[in-house]
């Protein structure tokens, strides 16, 4: 089923999870766990990230310097089909801009077909660490939005190259929004205006970067109503678990916290963990009576203090 499609069928409150492909050379059981862990919590939808080939350097004996490329976390294809096969879970496929030519993405939009995953997230995605180098023959998105339009594209069954007898590919697509700002965006304004073109260019949905102020989400959908963008809006959040998170946290993802929970959690070290499941269960309460299309949690692959968290409301 298509996330849109529980979405508008949901009788109840919804409750959808985001989980990371096991680090390189780790296998698949990594990731099967933790989803077996959020089954009892009735998971609408699993999203499985993905990630870019990144570069490390080597000095050689002789002084020089030998460049090596390596995929950190592989396998997210393959873990949305492991997940939706056997747990008979509806998967969201994270696709990229950064690090992938067009024809990649149309060889892996042809493979979830095959799969038969239709739910797909496209991101810009992070800066690659090094200058790579695409083919002559190969042609890239720049943009989140382009990737959309791509997408789009092959639901109406237009392909990059004539193939004979081709269908066109049926997707949900969801696309990422900034209840606090994009970070290069030069303000509130136009980076609404930028999702706006996602949408415009598509989208079906969006699931916002996790928050710790529920005002900013609600004034963040009110901002996108204001300029016509009218699909659900999902709420993303996540479960801090210590106080050094306060600060990785906001260094990866560009969030800011309440001045009342950055007070508690700094003056309770040792409470952290409960604080960060107290708040986050706040959060979720207040989300839930004001009727929000699900509430997507940031499990990564962690999945101990959101099923408490998320339990409270079963």
């Amino acid at each position: 089923m298509k996330v849109t499609e529980h979405i508008d069928k949901a009788t109840s409150p919804l409750f959808s999870f985001e989980i990371v492909p096991p680090p390189r050379g780790k296998t698949l059981k990594a990731a099967t766990d933790v989803v077996e862990q959020l089954l009892p919590h009735n998971p609408a939808w699993i999203d499985v990230t993905a990630h870019p080939s990144g570069a490390y350097y080597n000095e050689m004996p002789d002084g020089t310097v030998e460049r090596k490329i390596y995929k950190k976390r592989p396998g997210t294809i393959g873990i949305c089909g492991v997940i939706q096969n056997r747990f008979k879970i509806d998967t969201v496929t994270h696709l990229l801009t950064q690090g992938f030519t067009q024809e990649e993405t149309e060889d892996a939009l042809i493979e979830l077909n095959y799969l038969g995953i239709h739910n797909v997230l496209a991101l810009r995605g992070d800066g690659l660490n090094y200058n790579k180098k695409y083919a002559k023959d190969r042609s890239r998105n720049f943009y989140a939005s382009d990737l959309v339009k791509q997408i789009n594209q092959l639901k109406e069954g237009v392909y990059l190259d004539d193939i004979n007898n081709s269908l066109p590919l049926d997707f949900t697509i969801g696309v990422a929004g900034y209840p606090e700002k994009h970070f290069e965006a030069p303000n509130m304004k136009m980076d609404i205006k930028y999702l706006k073109d996602k949408v415009d260019a598509g989208a079906d949905y969006i699931v916002t970067q996790m928050f710790f102020n529920n005002d900013a989400y609600f004034k963040f959908v009110d901002m996108c109503r204001e300029a016509g963008i009218t699909c659900p809006i999902v709420p993303g959040l996540k479960v801090l678990k210590n106080v050094k998170q306060l600060t990785t946290v906001p260094r990866h993802f560009y969030v800011d916290f309440p001045d009342d929970f950055v007070n508690e959690m700094t003056e309770n070290p040792d409470n952290a963990e409960e604080i960060g499941i107290r708040w986050a269960m706040k959060q979720t309460e207040e989300l839930m009576a004001a009727n929000v299309p699900s509430v997507h949690f940031y499990v990564m692959n962690d999945a101990k203090n959101v099923s408490t968290v998320v339990k409270k409301f079963f």
